[in-house]
């Protein structure tokens, strides 16, 4: 959100990603994807990521749409099933700045040349 982006956009972007990746399977042990930080990483993995970020989005907007504040969005935990593979609760990016970040893109989506 900080550098002008969106949870919709990095979906698209992992969505994108997934586009052009062969499954471990279908042709000489898949397509090994080279993150900017992190480690070597395949398509089921990104797909799982993906997966988390369009079931976190789902659960986030649901509550939005029911009237929910942030605060009460953070409280519900809505992470909880993903905290042990994706969460933190320390360091530079914690499981609660991202249900923020999540919150903020779906309650304030960033404009766009055809909205401005």
């Amino acid at each position: 959100m900080k550098n002008g982006g969106s949870l919709h956009g990095e979906i698209r972007a992992l969505n994108f990603i997934l586009d052009r990746t062969l499954y471990q399977h279908d042709e000489d042990g898949g397509t090994l994807i080279i993150p900017g930080h992190g480690r070597v990483t395949n398509e089921w993995e990104v797909a799982e990521y993906r997966d988390m970020l369009v079931i976190i989005r789902d659960r986030v907007q649901a509550m939005i749409n029911s009237g929910a504040n942030l605060d009460q969005v953070k409280s519900a935990r809505l992470t909880a099933d993903f905290d042990v593979r994706f969460g933190a609760t320390s360091g530079s990016w914690t499981t609660d700045m991202f249900v923020e970040a999540v919150y903020t893109s779906l309650k304030n989506p960033p404009q766009t040349a055809s909205t401005k």
